[in-house]
């Protein structure tokens, strides 16, 4: 395993190819319509700035609760029973799918994926969610580079 992943990681549109650079997008992200870089830090939307300060607490909730917490698609594609989930997502992926009511931005973009994730479990979809229909290369590259929840 550790042979795959380290060629992996050299491979194109992997880790190998970041320098830091805003323009450069993960593979999940080049699937999406309007993702931005991680390392875009300077635009408006962007959430680079959220996702490096929540890094560490993402790493504090892993030794914390080790065993009841899966990080997917890091710990595997395949969610256990009865393990809490810790997974990327992407409000806007469902915004408009949700009305904003009184909300203010922040608080519809909570309500929408609360929203769209009771409805895709209570009607069986979220699965299929779990489980995107990747190539086998490009699952290789998204359990390195992450994926979000709900691109297909």
């Amino acid at each position: 395993m550790r042979k795959v992943r380290a060629s992996i990681l050299f491979a194109k549109g992997s880790w190998s190819d970041v320098s830091g650079d805003s323009a450069w997008l993960r593979l999940t992200e080049q699937w999406t319509v309007s993702a931005k870089s991680v390392f875009r830090f300077d635009v408006q939307g962007a959430v680079a700035k959220s996702t490096y300060a929540g890094l560490p607490w993402l790493r504090h909730l892993r030794r914390q609760c080790r065993g009841r917490i899966h990080f997917w698609p890091f710990d595997g594609w395949e969610i256990p029973e009865g393990v809490s989930v810790v997974a990327e997502v992407y409000p806007s992926l469902w915004m408009k799918r949700f009305p904003q009511g009184g909300l203010n931005s922040h608080q519809h973009a909570a309500y929408a994926v609360a929203a769209w994730l009771s409805r895709a479990d209570l009607n069986g979809s979220l699965r299929q969610y779990f489980n995107p229909p990747l190539e086998p290369e490009e699952r290789k590259i998204a359990e390195i580079e992450g994926w979000i929840l709900g691109v297909v």
